[in-house]
């Protein structure tokens, strides 16, 4: 089958590279040329493990390909995705749907054979219906459905999760839709990942639902870890004691910084917002946004206390880590930039290194000098601190810190290291909930 993405962000261009992969004919549309451009050239525009490889080997088999030009690009498509960004609308936090609506549109104006639109972007409840509306509204006359196919790719393991998917969830009453979505993914049906059909609604909720539920979890735990810190218990069996509960699990009970990236923040706030548009307010993620906004700020004094000084104006911090997690070089609300502009406000100079997200970082952090490794970035700390846990910091030459650093201080926001390996290695140490 001929399938047509149109936007070739993340989870566009992931998305139609796994598809391409499947043996489908894949075309990634896109409105901006230069990013067209460098994908053709096979430039990746974003950073995520195993994706120039795909994106490179489909390319050379003809099977996935580019271009700017959306009614070539979805000329006798069957299945046309709909994968832009919907980001925080400014001022209310809506979702911004006006990406969405103009794709809706301009396929709307150029569809000429029966297809299914498929709205694969994070959009409130009810967006379907209006997809189906600007579609209807811009003449078509031929055969279309709308359906709803949320995403669930994690940032650093997303050609995983779309091959071998948890689930895959496809919101339409339209057998005809159904049927075409089926043959869509036909070929996972061998690792017989399961599909639920649902109504289009529904689908849509589906995915705000499960990240605010995510989001929750790591709010919580955070929140654990804090008492924990309080009492003198340690969130590590904590969280361990409380995930062994097959209700609950283990996965996201992992104490830190706070949540970031492309999908909890801006999700979670749409979310809240939807609620008021139907009169049922989520007060349970009202709290969880503002823990989790407030808990940010507050690493930063923890290095703050950390560095055990009335006056830290002059000390320097070593921040280990800028990405929300690792395996990614997304900044976008990353619990880094909070704690980098609590340390500036009170006068610490700091430094800073990442593996892949020092080129975003730059621009959104101009008070941090960013340096070419770790220990480049070490050297002459106060402090260091580890913010996000990349492999390369989970086995630190801590003989190497301890003379390059001005003292011996690790503060651990990812808990990656033992509290009684580091006091052995002449290191004082603080994590997080370990009281």
């Amino acid at each position: 089958m001929k399938i047509a993405m149109v936007g070739s962000g993340y989870v566009g261009l992931v998305s139609g590279a796994c598809f391409a992969d499947f043996g489908h004919d894949v075309v990634c549309i896109d409105k901006d040329p230069g990013k067209i451009a460098r994908l053709q050239a096979g430039e990746m525009p974003i950073y995520e493990p195993g994706l120039e490889e795909l994106v490179r080997r489909n390319a050379m088999s003809g099977r996935l390909t580019f271009t700017t030009d959306l009614p070539a690009g979805i000329s006798g498509a069957g299945a046309i995705f709909i994968a832009v960004g919907t980001p925080s609308r400014r001022g209310d936090g809506h979702a911004d749907l006006s990406f969405v609506h103009a794709v809706a549109e301009e396929v709307g104006q150029h569809l000429d054979h029966p297809a299914v639109v498929v709205t694969k972007s994070t959009v409130p409840v009810g967006t379907g219906d209006a997809v189906e509306r600007i579609i209807a509204d811009s003449g078509t006359k031929v055969r279309y459905a709308v359906a709803s196919n949320p995403e669930f790719l994690r940032e650093g393991a997303a050609i995983a999760d779309f091959k071998r998917p948890d689930r895959i969830v496809i919101g339409s009453d339209d057998e005809w839709a159904r049927g075409v979505m089926s043959e869509v993914y036909r070929p996972l049906f061998l690792n017989k990942a399961p599909i639920q059909f649902t109504s289009r609604r529904s689908a849509e909720l589906i995915k705000y639902a499960a990240n605010a539920f995510l989001a929750t979890k790591i709010t919580f735990i955070n929140e654990i870890a804090d008492l924990c810190e309080k009492s003198g218990a340690d969130v590590q069996d904590v969280a361990r004691g409380v995930g062994l509960d097959g209700r609950i699990g283990s996965k996201f009970l992992h104490a830190g910084p706070g949540y970031g990236g492309s999908c909890f923040p801006k999700d979670t706030l749409a979310l809240l917002k939807t609620a008021e548009d139907f009169g049922s307010p989520l007060r349970i993620v009202e709290a969880v946004v503002k823990v989790n906004d407030s808990r940010k700020r507050a690493m930063g004094r923890k290095v703050i206390e950390a560095l055990g000084a009335s006056d830290v104006r002059g000390k320097r911090v070593a921040l280990l880590g800028l990405t929300f997690k690792p395996n990614t070089d997304d900044m976008r609300d990353s619990p880094s930039l909070a704690i980098a502009q609590t340390l500036i406000d009170a006068g610490v100079e700091v430094t800073a290194y990442d593996p892949e997200g020092m080129e975003l970082a730059g621009p959104m952090m101009p008070g941090v000098a960013m340096m070419k490794d770790a220990y480049a970035a070490i050297e002459h700390a106060d402090a260091v601190v580890i913010v996000t846990e990349w492999d390369a910091f989970r086995a630190l030459d801590f003989a190497r810190i301890k003379q390059l650093a001005r003292a011996p201080l690790l503060v651990d926001l990812r808990n990656v290291y033992e509290p009684e390996d580091m006091r052995a290695a002449g290191f004082d140490y603080v994590g997080i909930g370990r009281g």
